[in-house]
């Protein structure tokens, strides 16, 4: 092994062993949804003064050193053959990026409860609880992605469970499904409102922060691979966790959500991690008599965000308004939302800004014929086609 690698290994665990606070947090967003200045970071496992910023600088400067320094095609995160593989179940590059190490409870986490039944704790100085649903059997050795799934206004993490049928998903797919319960506090349920404080907002990332220490405390998983999925107002809170913890996500999936308006702005984050966008077409509004929300304008200015900044977009049109993606009817045996689960099973943590491997050729076979690479490359799902 060269001096350069083992000086870029060493480089890396001093960083994973610091402070290692997160940066990008998403500042309030102004009356015209744009954000200013980003506050100052919030830890990722609670209040602390460590510096982000400099923290993932010095990861990616020892990922960088040591790509350069790597000897086989299957160590370089940039190879294309390594990109078009890249998977949750493939092997991490030598030299990919790392997401921060996983985060720990400051307490003594519970028992989990086995689905459908919550499990109960505490976080933020309060009572807080949250589904989780794991494979039926899990093999010696293996370790599972973690998907987060957060509901929307008038759901319930029960209702997401079921209605996205977790428990077949998680068995053929081999993840780990995370359900989080709304405290009660915010209007819309999640807090992403620019009228939110930002000790409110940073409350919320530690619920997350804390729910996946504890199902990792019990749980075998794969750090590499933490996803954040949202519905509606879950989406909208979704791109929030996304600038405030990108460090410790692999992906996320908007599915009529966004930013701007009533909604925080996107924070430039330190990594870029690939977004899955979809919304329901002009109709897509709630409520549909005095909409306070407009999702197709909403899921545009994420859109843009993105693209500015680099990451990874995969943008899905239907023409259902505010409804379930009208995802065609799967063959027997094959699952309903698997779009959703084939995206962020497909693009680990390592991947560089930008890669995914879709890129440059046909999305497979679970994409629909609306759905499309970058920002306005959806062909919309024609306006006479039923919906469910």
């Amino acid at each position: 092994m060269s001096t350069r690698i083992v000086s870029a290994i060493f480089l890396l665990a001093a960083v994973a062993c610091g402070a290692g606070n997160q940066t990008g947090d998403a500042a309030p967003a102004s009356s015209d949804g744009t954000s200013p200045a980003p506050t100052s970071p919030a830890s990722p496992t609670g209040p602390g003064s460590g510096n982000g910023a400099a923290d993932a600088a010095a990861i990616d400067a020892a990922a960088t050193d040591a790509a350069d320094a790597s000897t086989s095609p299957a160590d370089d995160p940039n190879d294309a053959t390594t990109i078009a593989s890249a998977s949750c179940s493939a092997k991490v590059p030598a030299a990919g990026a790392r997401a921060l190490p996983l985060p720990t409870y400051a307490g003594v986490c519970p028992t989990l409860a086995a689905s459908p039944g919550a499990t109960s704790f505490t976080s933020g100085g309060g009572q807080r609880s949250f589904i989780v649903v794991r494979p039926t059997s899990i093999a010696p050795g293996e370790t599972l992605p973690v998907v987060f799934l957060w509901h929307w206004l008038g759901g319930s993490a029960d209702a997401m469970t079921s209605t996205l049928d977790v428990q077949t998903a998680a068995d053929a797919r081999r993840f780990i499904g995370v359900l989080p319960v709304a405290k009660g506090d915010a209007l819309f349920r999640w807090p992403f409102e620019s009228s939110q404080t930002q000790s409110r907002v940073d409350e919320e990332a530690r619920y997350f922060d804390d729910m996946l220490a504890c199902v990792s405390a019990a749980l075998p998983v794969n750090k590499e691979c933490v996803s954040s999925v949202g519905v509606s107002a879950g989406a909208l809170w979704t791109s929030q966790l996304a600038t405030l913890r990108s460090q410790r996500l692999a992906s996320m999936v908007s599915l009529s959500g966004g930013t701007g308006g009533i909604v925080r702005g996107w924070s430039t984050t330190p990594h870029r991690l690939p977004s899955l966008v979809l919304w329901g077409g002009s109709g897509d509004m709630y409520p549909a008599n005095i909409p306070v929300m407009n999702f197709e304008t909403a899921s545009h200015n994420l859109e843009g965000a993105l693209s500015t900044d680099g990451h990874f977009l995969l943008e899905c049109t239907h023409n259902c308004g505010h409804a379930v993606p009208p995802f065609d009817a799967p063959a027997s045996g094959a699952l309903l939302f698997d779009t959703v689960w084939r995206f962020v099973l497909d693009h680990p943590y390592w991947l560089p800004a930008g890669k995914s491997p879709y890129a440059g050729k046909p999305l497979p076979a679970a994409y629909p014929a609306w759905c499309g690479q970058g920002k306005g490359s959806a062909t919309p799902r024609p306006n006479g086609a039923a919906c469910p």
